[in-house]
């Protein structure tokens, strides 16, 4: 297996903290954002493996992980989708494959469907992404996370449906500790504010309906964070889609099942 090695760069001025490994077509992993999401939790189970088959890049979005924290309160998504494409550029990457978890997977769409696209777009992945998101129980344990070891391990229930990982104290304990990156929180929480009596404004809804590449839609059957059946709406939404729905696993595919995941990843980006 390629060897994994860990990276900065400047990316349009902003400190970027990035994995890499395997070469081959160009592949990029955009993690969730859940309070300490970062590359190195997202895509744990899948960077080695994909490496085998791609140049795999997985960087941490702006305000998570050791990438620089800033947040933009104007437009937060506007910011972070700039980032990644100068991410690409400094790797002089012009055309990929992109993967998006939760979070990852709302900015890769909104990405795919600007005039014109935000990135260099072959085929795209969308992993616990797109689909009505509701106001649940399992939604407010992720938004209202404390910084404390206790809350983190009822995230880990609501985010992993693996028993082996939720049993296991020493992963409850490297979520906890890379949440508590300096200021990573506070970026977290700045995408949940907003000013009493202020109608929100600026925020763009993604038109799934207009993303023209080749997508796979990768659904868990027990995503507490989706409405039952989104993945298939949405595979609708999307012309010409596949959606493989798995069924014991739930937000992040990518963690509950890998082999599984990463086996329908390397079949769909290697036709």
């Amino acid at each position: 297996m390629p060897t994994i090695k860990e990276k900065y760069v400047e990316a349009g001025g902003m400190r970027t903290h990035y994995f890499e490994a395997g070469s081959g077509h160009p592949l990029l992993l955009l993690h969730s954002g859940e309070f300490g999401g970062c590359a190195e939790l997202t895509w744990q189970f899948n960077i080695g493996p994909l490496s085998e088959y791609f140049h795999v890049l997985a960087p941490d979005w702006l305000g998570f992980g050791k990438s620089e924290k800033l947040f933009s309160f104007e437009d937060m998504q506007l910011l972070r989708i700039r980032h990644i494409a100068a991410f690409l550029e400094t790797q002089g990457i012009t055309k990929a494959h992109f993967i998006g978890n939760s979070m990852g997977g709302g900015q890769l769409a909104r990405a795919a469907v600007m005039d014109p696209p935000a990135f260099p777009i072959v085929k795209m992945i969308l992993g616990g992404a797109g689909g009505f998101a509701p106001r649940n129980e399992p939604r407010k344990i992720l938004n209202t996370y404390d910084g404390t070891r206790d809350h983190m391990r009822r995230c880990v229930e609501t985010l992993v449906q693996r028993e082996d990982l939720r049993a296991d104290d020493s992963y409850i304990d490297r979520r906890h500790e890379i949440s508590l990156e300096l200021g990573a929180w506070e970026c977290t929480a700045a995408a949940r504010f907003k000013m009493p009596g202020r109608v929100q404004s600026g925020r763009v809804e993604t038109d799934f309906g207009k993303i023209g590449f080749p997508t796979l839609i990768i659904a868990g059957a027990k995503d507490p964070l989706r409405n039952p059946g989104y993945a298939n709406e949405l595979h609708k939404e999307i012309e010409g889609s596949e959606l493989i729905t798995l069924a014991d696993a739930g937000h992040c595919p990518q963690i509950d099942l890998p082999d599984a995941f990463n086996k329908a990843v390397i079949e769909f980006l290697s036709r």
